[in-house]
């Protein structure tokens, strides 16, 4: 670098007599190169930060947890996203090939291989691979009972969310904590990404709207892992009657709340590719309408549409065994939106919350109340948002009037926040 600023210098000199042009010059050469390595070194600086080791979940630090297992009988809540990467080598038989005692796993909705349709029954089994014995948390139970939970010293949950109230992994941990700390059991979260990184945005759930799809006072988008969303539960005393258990979580490397993470295996059969889960958030408001998502498609929660409603794009719903049972308008032909030709939305790209698509359907299909289900409170966490709607509220109305409850939520997530 000197020797390149002293053959400017000399050239300057060969150039101009004058001495104070040639400092004027100087200085004015000096800004541009001193601007131009700022945005070598800025832009050298952006590549290392995006070219990071991959992002290591905490399943994938097993010289974290596996010295908390050692001499223990342990539990483990799993499905087909509790895997090890880049291997993919599932959980269970990682800790059997470490000589973990694995006594028992338990399976959240979807069942253990995630093959099961949104809310189907999921009977207990057993495990063909390594014999172990598979109690279904959405079958007969959906917390784990005493004689279930005995024997056990730690349950590790290690299960990918995406980040949205309603999606009911978060209700099963919530249940398998409060099952732990009545037996005294620990519990070790492994903690994963959630792939609307730091989004928080919808209506915050009320008090007396509480169900599976909804149990604490949050909004639709929380912003939270799941091991941040774990520690939450435990400290915000939300256990029955403000009991607290043994919680211990591992945490992620190389993972803030503003990257994006495209997830590596689908969380559930409806949720099948980044597109179905960016629009997840929005899109689940349709489920408590008489408006299809596409349920019975290769489509689920990329498409909507209604046999009533206008539009060049059609789909029609099928009967498909464990992945969509008897699906909404099954076998009737459907006209809508296709999102795979709307991908450039940036409101899309990005899995932003959005209201229109629920306004605008509604509008056009001129039911009124007869739009609605009973189950749409339940996932809108109140009765306000159907209210709104019914009333012809504006979008920018509605979202004004989450804000206090959203600023409320905001103060008491930020004490919890693992990651950047």
């Amino acid at each position: 670098m000197a020797a390149i600023a002293k053959r400017t210098i000399n050239f300057e000199n060969f150039l101009f007599d004058l001495k104070v042009m040639r400092r004027a010059i100087n200085r004015l050469r000096f800004k541009v190169l001193f601007a131009k390595f700022a945005a070598i070194l800025l832009a050298s600086v952006c590549l290392s930060v995006n070219n990071v080791s991959e992002v290591k979940t905490g399943a994938d630090q097993p010289e974290v947890y596996l010295p908390m297992l050692q001499g223990k009988k342990v539990g483990v809540v799993a499905n087909q996203t509790s895997v090890l990467l880049p291997s993919k080598k599932h959980l269970v038989d990682f800790l059997v090939e470490q000589k973990v005692q694995l006594s028992r796993i338990f399976s959240p909705e979807h069942g253990f291989r995630g093959n099961h349709s949104a809310g189907a029954h999921v009977s207990s089994s057993i495990d063909e691979k390594t014999g172990i014995a598979i109690v279904s948390l959405y079958g007969d139970n959906r917390k784990p009972t005493a004689a279930q939970m005995e024997g056990l010293d730690v349950v590790v949950f290690d299960i990918q969310d995406v980040g949205a109230r309603f999606y009911t992994y978060i209700s099963t941990m919530h249940l398998v904590m409060e099952a732990a700390a009545e037996s005294g059991v620990e519990v070790l979260v492994l903690d994963r990404p959630n792939p609307h990184g730091a989004q928080v945005d919808g209506p915050v759930l009320q008090e007396g709207y509480q169900s599976f799809v909804g149990m604490h006072q949050v909004p639709v988008l929380h912003g939270m892992t799941i091991g941040e969303y774990a520690h939450m539960i435990n400290d915000e005393g939300w256990l029955k009657n403000g009991i607290t258990c043994q919680l211990k979580v591992v945490p992620m490397k190389n993972w803030s709340h503003t990257q994006s993470y495209s997830l590596p295996i689908a969380p559930s059969p409806n949720l099948p590719n980044d597109l179905s889960v960016n629009l997840y958030p929005s899109l689940c408001f349709f489920e408590g309408t008489v408006v299809s998502v596409g349920r019975g498609t290769d489509k689920p929660f990329q498409v909507y549409g209604h046999p009533a409603l206008q539009g060049t794009y059609t789909f029609t719903p099928e009967n498909k065994p464990g992945i969509a049972d008897h699906p909404k308008w099954e076998n009737e032909l459907c006209h809508g939106v296709d999102f795979h030709l709307l991908e450039h939305e940036e409101n899309v790209a990005q899995g932003q919350f959005d209201l229109s698509y629920l306004i605008s359907t509604y509008s056009q299909l001129n039911m009124g109340e007869s739009f609605f289900t009973s189950f749409f409170d339940k996932l809108a966490g109140t009765s306000t948002l159907r209210k709104q709607i019914i009333a012809g509220k504006t979008i920018a109305e509605i979202e004004a009037s989450w804000q206090a409850d959203l600023d409320t939520f905001r103060s008491m997530r930020a004490r919890y926040l693992l990651y950047p």
